[in-house]
């Protein structure tokens, strides 16, 4: 450190503050550099600033400058992206991977995209297309796989003050952003904890965006979940891009199954659906197009990703949820022979603890993003919530999609209720090779 903190006699955040921001400015061959150069420069500096950190607490966080528990790890990175649509099983399949102590896991970081763009004017709101959003979409994700958490403030509101932010969408689902070097007081508290949104940002304060950047270095791999991204072809130049090893994880659901899912999440912008499903007739407002345009867009990645074209060679594996849900050792075994890693021990126990849970708390079965389940008995409950009419109707509109991910159809309510026959076929999907 600089003369003028030891003159001071205490730890100074703003004195390594410029050099730390060296971590993010630069492809990761330049970070690695520039971060041996800073650690062996301010070496002498650092064993002097071990001594205030008693009396300035929060400051022990910057002794991680001084130390190798978070240089970017000597081996190829991966890249993984959770890619699925909305209530089919994403939260639960994401936490397959942020159980990885390797991984940096973040939980659809591009909510703060659309929201960013939701809320600008409406004059600027006509002018922005799909592509424009797309494009977006692309920049973060791209800056996220390289460590730079400083993006991110283009599209977090309120707009982080000194790269400080208290609004960072669910937070609590990444041991990451909960433990050191971000987090002081996080430790191993996700893994046990019930499911609370709150409980994160209550025991670390607000999330530093430069200490995410280094704790995302430290991991050695990152991995994302979304579910806003429409199509797998929308991912074409980030699969291209040279800079990284993307792997792309394709969770897909039978789509009545889904639907079963967000009128229950969702019971606001699904009301229409649940009076139908409540009295048997259909209203004349209902929304068709919430379970259409999901067929669609599931339908087309899984035909693209099935014709194996070369850019996704080596990086496209399509999971049925409801295969993970029955065998789920077997299941995030391939998909971490997929990504190039060792399913780790810690991430078996998660498996075995969080797959045969009889669900007893009622503040479980409230949580949105509720990932405790008894998987064998929710991957075809929908069966027993879903009237007929819906289920035929749904089967009309998305007869396509349910022959190509091998779900069969129904065609009474007796047979729609009968649980010992499954209607999901036997399918293996094999890596795009």
């Amino acid at each position: 450190m600089h003369e003028g903190c030891r003159a001071r006699g205490r730890c100074r955040m703003e004195c390594s503050w410029k050099t730390v921001l060296l971590l993010v400015c630069a492809s990761l061959g330049v970070q690695y550099t520039a971060i041996h150069t800073l650690r062996d420069s301010l070496s002498g500096s650092c064993q002097g600033a071990y001594r205030c950190q008693s009396r300035h607490h929060r400051d022990f966080r910057w002794r991680s400058v001084c130390d190798n528990s978070w240089l970017p790890v000597e081996s190829p990175r991966k890249h993984i992206l959770l890619f699925a649509t909305t209530r089919s099983g994403s939260s639960f399949t994401g936490q397959l991977l942020n159980q990885h102590s390797g991984i940096f896991y973040v939980f659809e970081p591009l909510y703060h995209v659309q929201q960013a763009f939701t809320n600008s004017s409406s004059r600027l709101r006509r002018t922005l297309d799909r592509r424009a959003l797309l494009g977006a979409y692309r920049d973060l994700l791209l800056n996220l796989y390289t460590c730079d958490l400083h993006f991110m403030e283009n599209y977090i509101r309120p707009e982080p003050q000194d790269h400080v932010t208290s609004t960072f969408f669910r937070r609590s689902s990444s041991h990451a952003l909960c433990s050191p070097p971000v987090c002081l007081e996080g430790g191993n508290a996700l893994a046990s904890d019930p499911p609370d949104e709150t409980w994160c940002p209550k025991k670390c304060g607000a999330l530093n965006l430069t200490l995410a950047s280094m704790s995302c270095l430290s991991r050695g791999h990152v991995a994302i979940k979304t579910v806003r991204v429409p199509e797998v072809g929308d991912l074409r130049t980030l699969t291209e891009d040279p800079r990284l090893d993307l792997k792309i994880i394709h969770l897909v659901r039978d789509p009545r199954a889904i639907l079963a899912s967000r009128m229950m999440a969702f019971s606001d912008q699904f009301r229409a659906w649940k009076i139908w499903n409540a009295t048997g007739r259909q209203p004349r407002y209902v929304d068709l197009s919430q379970i259409t345009s999901t067929c669609k867009d599931m339908a087309a990645s899984a035909e693209t990703g099935l014709q194996r074209p070369a850019w996704l060679r080596g990086r496209y594996l399509l999971v049925r949820y409801e295969d993970l849900a029955l065998q789920p050792k077997d299941k995030a075994t391939e998909i971490y022979r997929f990504v190039g890693l060792e399913m780790e021990d810690r991430v078996q126990m998660w498996i075995a603890k969080n797959t045969n849970s009889n669900m007893s708390s009622p503040s479980e079965w409230n949580y949105r993003y509720s990932t405790t389940r008894d998987s064998r008995a929710t991957a075809e409950s929908w069966r027993l919530r879903l009237g007929f009419d819906i289920v035929r109707t749904i089967q009309n509109l998305c007869n396509d999609t349910l022959a190509l991910l091998g779900y069969k159809q129904v065609h009474s309510a007796a047979e729609l209720r009968d649980l010992s026959h499954s209607l999901v076929e036997y399918r293996t999907f094999e890596p795009v090779t």
